[in-house]
């Protein structure tokens, strides 16, 4: 398994064109650096990036960011990728496109699981500060933040050939759903998505696929990034906010997606998913538990 193909091929050049016509005094030196699952990145001059889906079923999550992080931003205790300038369909070019700020640091997806712990108290608070209840207009997404009965049938044949990640799944199924109100969501909170320098978040990133719903889809983060010491103390930072069937549905949403991403080799995601069924294994049965206090 790989990445999605490429609906559109970008050329530097090609972006350089876009600019210069939207928004010509943003122009500077570009380089790709990155072909995302969704998205190409092109770095311009020192300060900005410029981010272009690559694919039309990535076109609406930009216009979600292009939307949403303005609002959310200024309540979020670290930096996340609000558009300085936004781009539209333009020529050859199909899609909305952003102009964000260039974050120092790296993707925390490269660093060790146990050098990752670090972070717990820090992704805590940025939970703390985005799970608050969320508009009716927010974004819908039918695969994030959802109940879980509604993902079962296509996660257990997904998930049939892993033991361990079907367990936590159907443990995660057998808990109360979120009865709370539909609360904001990053989505997509995996260790590539945050970058890092050091024992520092720099930034959160890659909001497209932000929606409202059950926080347990966040909350799996504490399998995705720690080791049980460093999820110990993201669930202690977390306080009594959630419930132990919370958490017992992180597990799940946690299990979902290393199931997702097991064959994909790129960026570290075959590692990720490893890692996943390795803390899901030592503590199963745990997730029940309630968290220590702080």
């Amino acid at each position: 398994m790989s990445h999605p193909p490429a609906e559109i091929s970008l050329t530097a050049e090609q972006v350089d064109r876009l600019i210069a016509a939207q928004h010509p005094s943003r122009r500077g030196t570009l380089e790709l650096v990155a072909h995302g699952w969704d998205n190409d990145l092109f770095r311009l001059g020192d300060e900005l990036a410029v981010r272009l889906p690559r694919r039309a079923a990535a076109a609406e999550l930009v216009e979600h960011e292009q939307r949403w992080l303005p609002l959310l931003a200024p309540r979020l205790p670290v930096p996340v990728p609000t558009p300085v300038a936004v781009g539209v369909p333009d020529g050859d070019y199909p899609w909305a496109w952003s102009i964000v700020p260039w974050f120092t640091g790296h993707p925390a997806i490269a660093d060790d699981p146990a050098d990752r712990d670090a972070l717990a108290e820090q992704l805590a608070e940025v939970l703390v500060a985005l799970h608050e209840p969320a508009p009716a207009d927010a974004p819908a997404n039918p695969f994030r933040g959802v109940p879980l009965a509604a993902r079962d049938e296509a996660m257990r044949t997904r998930l049939a050939p892993h033991p361990v990640l079907l367990a936590a799944w159907t443990d995660a199924l057998a808990a109360p759903p979120w009865a709370g109100p539909p609360l904001w969501l990053h989505g997509d909170l995996h260790p590539g998505n945050v970058l890092v320098d050091g024992a520092t978040v720099t930034a959160v990133i890659d909001f497209g696929d932000i929606t409202a719903g059950d926080p347990a889809a966040d909350l799996s983060a504490g399998w995705l990034f720690f080791t049980a010491a460093g999820r110990e103390r993201f669930r202690a930072q977390l306080g009594a906010r959630y419930d132990a069937a919370s958490w017992r549905r992180a597990r799940g949403w946690a299990a979902a997606f290393a199931g997702a991403v097991v064959g994909i080799p790129e960026s570290g995601f075959a590692g990720l998913a490893e890692h996943v069924r390795r803390e899901l294994a030592a503590d199963e049965g745990a997730g029940s538990e309630e968290p220590r206090p702080s």
